[in-house]
C-alpha cells in the first residue's frame, strides 16, 4: 500500500464522491425532480464523508460503494453470465427486511452509493422497494430491463435515489446475440418508457474485443444519448465460461477505452464510468474503494 495518511484518503474518496455527484448534477437538464433529488443529495454526501473521516480516525475504513447481489434468479440465460455461474441456481435470499437494515448500517456508516445486482434485482420487488426509505443513499440497479413496464415504474414513481441501469451489448446484432433473440427490441421499449416517465437512468456495458469499437462509436453513444440516457457503465468483460478467453480486451483496445471514455465526457451531456479504471483515479492502490454483498441466507 502507498504511504498516505488515512486523512488523505478519505479527502480524496470524497472529491471523488462529490465531483460525480455535481457531473449527475450537470447533465440532469431537462430531469428538474431528479436535480432537485442531487442538491439534497450534495448535503447528504457532505455528511457522509463526514462519517468516514470519523470513523477512519478510530482505524474503520469504510468504502464509499457497496455492491449488493440481491438475487441470482435472472428472467434471462445469457451467453457468459457470472451470476449464473457462481449460483447455479436459487440459493437462500435475504429478506427484504434485512436488505433494508444493511442498507440503514451503510447508511450510518458513511456509504455513499450502493449499486445493485443480480441475477436480475427485480424479480425481487419489494427489495427494490425498499430503496425508498434510505434517500440518503444512491442506487444504481443493474438490471435486463425487461421487468420495467409501466406498472412497475408507476410504483416506484418518486424514488429520485433509484437509478435503473439497462444492460446492453451494442446495436441489435450484439445484444440480441448475447441475450437472446429479440432482446434489443424489447429494450428499445424500455428505453422509451423510462424517458417519457422523466427517470434519469443509465446503461451498462460490457466491453470485449468485439464490439468495443461499436460500444464507444459517436454512432451508438449519440443514439443512446438521444433516446434520453445520462450514464454509461463501461465494464471490461472478465471470462467466467471456458472457451470465451478471446473476448477479453487486448491491451491496444483498453488503451483506446481510457482514451475515448475521456473523449466522451467532453462531448457529450453524461456521465461516463469505467470499470476497471475509474476507481483507480479515486483511490489510491491498495485501500478498498468498495465493499460487496452476496445473497445468502
Amino acid at each position: 500500500m502507498e504511504n498516505i495518511a488515512l486523512e488523505d484518503v478519505t479527502k480524496l474518496m470524497s472529491r471523488g464522491i462529490n465531483s460525480l455527484v455535481h457531473d449527475a448534477l450537470r447533465v440532469s437538464a431537462g430531469n428538474p425532480g431528479f436535480a432537485r433529488f442531487l442538491l439534497k443529495s450534495v448535503l447528504w454526501q457532505k455528511r457522509a464523508a463526514g462519517r468516514r473521516a470519523r470513523f477512519e480516525k478510530k482505524g474503520l475504513h469504510v468504502p464509499a460503494f457497496m455492491i449488493c447481489s440481491i438475487t441470482g434468479r435472472c428472467n434471462l440465460r445469457c451467453k457468459g453470465c457470472y451470476a449464473h455461474r457462481e449460483f447455479g441456481g436459487v440459493p437462500d435470499e435475504l429478506p427484504a427486511s434485512r436488505w433494508l437494515s444493511l442498507w440503514q448500517e451503510a447508511r450510518d456508516l458513511g456509504v455513499s452509493f450502493i449499486l445493485v445486482a443480480g441475477g436480475e434485482p427485480f424479480v425481487r420487488l419489494n427489495v427494490v422497494d425498499a430503496i425508498r426509505d434510505v434517500p440518503e443513499i444512491i442506487f444504481p440497479v443493474f438490471t435486463n430491463g425487461l421487468l420495467l413496464r409501466d406498472e412497475t415504474l408507476a410504483r416506484l414513481s418518486g424514488v429520485r435515489n433509484l437509478i435503473p441501469v439497462i444492460s446492453l451489448e451494442g446495436f441489435q446484432h450484439e445484444t440480441d446475440d448475447r441475450r437472446g433473440e429479440g432482446v434489443y427490441k424489447r429494450l428499445e421499449e424500455t428505453i422509451d418508457r423510462l424517458a417519457a416517465n422523466k427517470s434519469f437512468f443509465g446503461v451498462s456495458l460490457t466491453v470485449t474485443e468485439a464490439n468495443a469499437n461499436i460500444v464507444t462509436s459517436d454512432e451508438f453513444i449519440g443514439e443512446v444519448v438521444a433516446a434520453g440516457c445520462r450514464l454509461f457503465f463501461f465494464v471490461e468483460y472478465v471470462p467466467v465460461q471456458e472457451g470465451t478467453d478471446d473476448l477479453v480486451l487486448s491491451d491496444p483496445l483498453r488503451t483506446m477505452l481510457r482514451k475515448r471514455v475521456a473523449e466522451l465526457r467532453e462531448s457529450y451531456p453524461a456521465l461516463f464510468v469505467a470499470f476497471p479504471g475509474d476507481e483507480e483515479e479515486m483511490m489510491p492502490r491498495g485501500r478498498p474503494w468498495v465493499c460487496s454483498c452476496q445473497p445468502r441466507g
